[in-house]
């Protein structure tokens, strides 16, 4: 079967109502699809006119009156309002083979029939009540996605289009009241919990959601051996003084053991200061590895700079204390001893495999977020070339 790009964007009043994480955990987990790009948009009145361009609602075809439904939320939704403030969105970019029909039906759902089990997006968070008469009195899809059975590519033009312009790192979206303090945090969902085909990276950011602040970035994020380097590079310093001391007396012990002989003080911290070194090195590596993919000891330069083999979700969230708030919820770094009810003890093994990273300190966050690069537009690049390039010519 054909391979396809499909896609979702998560509503306004879904994201207002903090149920992002609830939307995503059901896209990973319901479809075999793979999740190649997402992208926060503040869609103008340009980009909202080009949008329902793309829906027909010719009497002649088939569900005209839901393509008419439709067209008017967008509209009504999408659009800056009154005052001129933007509107946020969240646009999912899926790749895998007959994309558009595995959202509609296993994932997202209809539009204006739905079931009393919860089975879909739009049973749980998706709404259209009628009154007596048949006619639409509210109507809340959720979400919104191509039809199964109609061609997505018009739309993705348009998503590709306005990428750069109406999307990225939405800064100055969200109006704020004069005298608060705005902060902005960076959130790596990590790929022990992004990469598996379930619920959880969904469920760590509905526990992020007490934090009542805003998503104003998203990226799915191969991180390459060069970034991971630059991203950890504060982390090394932290291992040499956690592990000095600890590793000068074990190797100590363990050569006193060995060769039954003591060693002079002086010997035991020369040869713990080189240990501890090493140590800290091999520890570092291993961090690198995790979140690249790749071992840094073994790549060649282009290797170093390439994407790497696995995937995390890294967000920006904006908001009165971002940093502090985020990192109460987000807990220790060492799940063992985080709080009940954190992101790292409900979700981590040890203090690597511990789920998620949230930056430490304002200035910090901006040098993550200028790693992460989170205005890069990849959206357009995919697009363009599932339209014009190999993807396309899959048939």
């Amino acid at each position: 079967m054909a391979e396809e790009l499909g896609f979702v964007v998560i509503n306004p009043y879904t994201i207002r109502k903090s149920r992002t994480g609830g939307v995503i955990g059901r896209l990973l987990s319901r479809s075999n699809l793979e999740l190649v790009a997402a992208r926060m948009y503040a869609p103008s009145h340009e980009m909202v006119h080009d949008l329902i361009e793309t829906i027909p609602i010719e009497r002649s075809k088939q569900n005209w009156q839901i393509r008419k439904l439709l067209k008017e939320y967008i509209q009504e939704n999408y659009a800056p309002d009154a005052t001129g403030a933007r509107r946020r969105v969240m646009f999912l970019l899926f790749r895998g083979e007959d994309a558009i029909h595995q959202l509609v039906e296993h994932v997202a759902g209809h539009i204006t029939r739905s079931s009393l089990s919860g089975e879909t997006i739009r049973d749980t968070y998706g709404d259209c009540i009628r009154d007596a008469d048949g006619n639409v009195k509210y109507f809340e899809p959720a979400v919104i996605v191509i039809p199964a059975g109609e061609e997505a590519d018009p739309a993705l033009r348009v998503w590709a289009r306005y990428a750069k312009s109406d999307g990225g790192l939405l800064r100055e979206v969200i109006p704020w009241p004069e005298g608060k303090k705005r902060e902005e945090t960076a959130v790596l969902i990590k790929p022990d919990i992004f990469s598996s085909k379930s619920i959880r990276a969904g469920n760590v950011i509905d526990i992020f959601s007490k934090a009542d602040l805003y998503i104003i970035a998203v990226k799915v994020l191969q991180m390459s051996v060069a970034q991971a380097e630059e991203f950890y590079g504060p982390v090394k310093k932290v291992l040499i003084a956690k592990f000095k001391g600890a590793v000068t007396s074990r190797a100590k012990l363990a050569l006193e053991r060995e060769f039954s002989l003591s060693l002079p003080k002086g010997t035991a911290d020369e040869l713990g200061e080189k240990l501890n070194t090493l140590v800290a090195e091999n520890q570092f590596n291993q961090l690198v590895q995790f979140m690249s993919g790749r071992d840094r000891t073994n790549v060649g330069s282009a290797e170093r700079i390439a994407p790497g083999l696995v995937r995390c979700l890294a967000l920006v969230y904006q908001g009165e204390d971002a940093v502090s708030k985020i990192r109460a919820i987000i807990g220790a770094t060492d799940p063992s001893k985080a709080e009940a009810a954190t992101v790292r003890k409900e979700f981590g093994t040890d203090v690597m495999v511990n789920a998620a990273h949230a930056s430490d300190s304002v200035e910090n966050a901006m040098r993550e977020m200028g790693i992460i690069r989170f205005e890069e537009n990849e959206v357009g690049p995919i697009i363009d070339e599932y339209l014009h390039g190999g993807s396309k010519l899959r048939e």
